[in-house]
């Protein structure tokens, strides 16, 4: 985690002597030192992060290191803000006395600093010696080797998986047909793919059957001559040329299965150059199976995403089958402790259905007395029991490899997932939120952040819980509980966060019933999750002074707090989050919200009395997210143009003092939510705003709060943005859809919601006679009692629909899709085509 931050200090200081930042260049000597320094730290914890646990000296080390690397942040926020300052008041006077005690006090302190990284290195000499031999015994341990052989009796609750993957190898016509096994680490993935090794069905249908494990360093020689001893081939002399050309020979008149098992990356192109010198024959049936942790390397691997195979976790009764075979000798041995069966069953609960972690701890227990009181103790140590169990083949050490190939990035963006409590469900939207407000993702970019989630869900370290109907796109996640307990041990150890109080953390979610003495004077706290069930008055704030992140989102306040709160906010300067959302005593935000200079996300969504925001919200120009949606607001103060690096607005509402021109300068914008109120006014010379928004892909209005009149005209002269890809209509009262709403003015558009209002027609692009061919691939209708639609025109006109949504619509005619039923097709019935395959789906009444 810390050589993320080493990473981001150093770029900062690159970044600022490129910018010529006065402020910053002012201590040129002691940030190059510094910068020095930095690289050791990185060398140094490159090398030793692997092996803290094995060396208290080390250990102590790191800790001290990331103090240090957080303090060092600090300072070079400070001086960047110090900059930001000076910029935009260059009228007042400088190096006042205020200054030169600014600039004296982070002198010190850098040198101060200095002077104790140079005093570890010396200390540490010592160990970059030794390192390179731990180097080398770490290499040898994370070379994973498996074979096809197995025990078949030991085989539970797989069977599914085999049926279903020898249905997809046995009748293809495919040459090769390749097939992926995805999952976590400990789901089975090589336990499947051996028993369709092994099977008799498969020995039939192949000639020639080869099995390779890869793990993570990946040989190309040793795979290519593995491959070829399985082929009853001789190897030696070969290079890796004429190993490969042998083993096309060998393979060019048969069909052939070949498994690559534990595949962790095909970076370096290594699997493309052996797939190009496979024979590809339409007359041999040939097949590739694939086991991975990652589904993108299964898709870089050129499998498909319909033949990707997850394999499902173990229900109790396969758990307790797995857990009883391995726990005692024998069947026997089982029934004379009928005891055992409660918390043996407990136990099994707690391994969450995983095979790996049911075999592990009942492995352990079968070593034990088959005491009840020694499995009580086990069951309520569950977590402690499996983490201490570290050697290879235990689910802590498969589960450990997993985050270790990960990226920094992605190591501090999963991290933060462990302060959440046990099988607790996350909005993919906050979560994301929280990532900008760190730091954690690059450029600050949202599209960005949800590529980094969809990654950690790819490697199976994120579970999904809601996907959005129309694309998958993520909407809700959760952990499962032995990712989550590996995760808050190393975060923990890093002290990265915790949700315990008593622990020395940079990152911390509080909740009701917590000590919360332990926050006085926490100047090293760097993001405070306050959980809504804990009132904001149990807080003690004074000397929590270093914070980036602060959410205190549907917590329970008075207005009177509110206010002394805002005082405390106010004094962050380098708070970079703040969520607010969904507190209702929240009437307004002070003037004194200026100050936070490094303000970068900015939520009150929800707040149902918040009623107007000050002036000097244009102040906050670092603003990348402002959330003010579904808040009572009139309307936004005028300025909102000085805010050029707004990536998403939401509740934006025009009117005498802002006006849609605003959005004229925000060129970096790509979600854009508007709220059309009956004060609303749009000029002439505004109809253009949004087509000079080259980045918005995502765009929404709301007319609900708008009668029909002046503005719906205005609205339907609009020019639209050029490169929009999701467009929500809700609560329109014009008769018609704007007409900017068509495929000519719209050519990216990927996904059209149109939702209550009385809308009767769409526009003349989904009119009979019309010949403009949407790219559309989702399309919802919902509660428009009055369109009038044949439904016949929408398939013509939009040939690559995917998915589509018709809800309370009875005026839509001609809607394809089979009825089961003996019910007559009524207003509240929906239905829905996903993947080309038309589903009714009934409502309740």
């Amino acid at each position: 985690m810390a050589d993320a931050l080493v990473g981001t200090i150093a770029d900062h200081l690159i970044q600022a002597f490129k910018n010529q930042c006065q402020q910053v260049s002012e201590f040129e000597p002691e940030l190059n030192n510094l910068k020095t320094q930095l690289d050791f730290m990185k060398a140094f914890m490159a090398d030793a992060s692997k092996h803290k646990r094995k060396d208290e000296m080390v250990k102590i080390t790191l800790n001290t290191i990331r103090d240090l690397i957080y303090e060092a942040d600090d300072i070079l926020t400070d001086c960047i803000i110090r900059d930001d300052y000076w910029k935009h008041n260059s009228h007042l006077k400088k190096f006042s006395g205020r200054d030169r005690y600014f600039r004296y006090k982070t002198v010190r302190k850098l040198q101060k600093i200095n002077l104790q990284i140079e005093k570890m290195q010396r200390t540490l000499l010592p160990y970059f010696q030794i390192m390179p031999v731990c180097r080398d015994q770490e290499h040898n341990r994370c070379t994973r080797w498996t074979s096809p052989v197995f025990d078949e009796s030991s085989i539970i609750g797989l069977r599914d998986d085999e049926r279903k993957i020898i249905n997809w190898l046995l009748p293809s016509t495919i040459a090769p047909i390749k097939i992926a096994i995805v999952g976590m680490g400990g789901l089975g993935k090589t336990t499947i793919a051996k028993i369709i090794f092994k099977t008799e069905l498969v020995k039939e249908r192949f000639e020639k059957k080869m099995w390779v494990s890869i793990s993570q360093t990946v040989d190309e020689r040793s795979i290519l001559k593995s491959m070829l001893k399985q082929l009853g081939k001789d190897t030696a002399a070969l290079d890796k040329s004429q190993l490969l050309q042998k083993i096309q020979m060998t393979l060019l008149n048969c069909s052939y299965l070949l498994v690559m098992d534990d595949v962790w990356s095909v970076a370096d192109g290594w699997w493309d150059r052996i797939s190009d010198g496979l024979p590809k024959s339409e007359t041999h049936k040939n097949a590739i199976i694939i086991t991975t942790r990652d589904k993108a390397v299964a898709r870089e691997m050129g499998v498909k995403e319909s033949q990707i195979h997850q394999p499902k976790i173990l229900n109790e009764q396969e758990g307790w089958s797995l857990f009883t075979k391995y726990a005692f000798l024998s069947n026997e041995e089982m029934k004379l402790y009928p005891e055992l069966k409660e918390v043996g069953k407990d136990i099994i609960r707690k391994c969450q259905g995983l095979p790996l972690a049911i075999k592990t701890i009942s492995c352990l227990l079968r070593a034990k007395n088959k005491s009840k009181g020694v499995w009580k103790g086990i069951c309520d140590n569950f977590h402690e029991e499996l983490s201490m169990r570290r050697s290879e083949g235990s689910v802590t050490a498969s589960l450990q490899l997993s985050y270790d190939d990960l990226s920094i990035r992605l190591k501090n963006c999963l991290l933060c997932c462990s302060i959440f409590p046990e099988d607790c469900e996350v909005s993919a939207d906050w979560l994301i939120r929280w990532w900008v407000g760190e730091g954690f993702i690059e450029n600050k970019e949202i599209e960005t952040a949800y590529n980094y989630l969809s990654e950690l869900v790819d490697r199976c370290l994120i579970e999904v819980v809601e996907k959005r109907d129309y694309d998958g796109k993520i909407e809700r996640i959760k952990m499962h509980d032995l990712v989550r307990d590996l995760l808050i041990t190393i975060a923990e150890d890093e002290a990265f966060c915790s949700s315990r109080p008593d622990k020395k953390v940079h990152r911390l979610a509080i909740d009701e019933g917590m000590d919360l003495n332990q926050l006085n004077n926490n100047a090293r706290l760097r993001s405070l999750l306050v959980q809504p069930s804990c009132s904001l008055q149990m807080i003690n704030m004074a000397g929590v002074n270093s914070l980036r992140v602060l959410d205190l989102s549907h917590s329970k306040s008075r207005d009177t707090l509110m206010k002394e709160l805002f005082n405390w906010i106010s004094s962050l300067k380098r708070l970079s989050y703040l969520n607010l959302s969904g507190n209702d005593n929240l009437e307004e935000v002070p003037s004194s919200i200026k100050k936070l200079k490094t303000l970068e996300v900015l939520i009150l969504s929800g707040c149902k009395n918040l009623k107007q925001l000050p002036l000097e919200i244009k102040s906050l120009r670092k603003l990348t997210i402002l959330d003010v949606g579904y808040c009572p607001i009139l309307s936004l103060p005028a300025g909102l143009s000085k805010l050029t690096n707004l990536q998403e607005l939401s509740g934006f509402k025009m009117s005498s003092e802002c006006h849609l021109h605003e959005l004229r300068c925000l060129k970096q914008l790509v979600v854009l939510n508007i709220d059309i109120t009956g004060t609303s006014r749009i000029q002439d010379e505004e109809l253009t705003v949004l087509s000079e928004l080259n980045r918005l892909k995502i765009l929404s209005i709301d007319t609900g709060k708008c009668e029909w009149g002046e503005i719906f005209v205005k609205l339907d002269d609009l020019s639209a943005p050029p490169n929009l890809e999701e467009l929500y209509l809700k609560n329109y009262r014009g008769e018609r859809t704007p007409k900017w709403i068509n495929p000519a003015s719209l050519p990216k558009l990927k996904y059209l919601c149109i939702e209550e209002g009385d809308i009767s027609r769409i526009f003349s692009s989904f009119d009979q006679a019309s010949d403009l061919i949407w790219e559309l691939e989702g399309l919802s209708l919902r509660y428009l009692r009055q369109l009038k639609l044949e439904w016949k025109a929408v398939r013509r006109l939009v040939p690559r629909i995917r998915y589509s949504e018709v809800s309370y619509c009875a005026e839509v005619k001609g809607f394809p899709c089979n009825v089961y039923f003996d019910e007559p097709w009524k207003k509240n019935t929906t239905v829905i085509n996903r993947g080309g395959v038309w589903k009714k789906e009934w409502m309740n009444s």
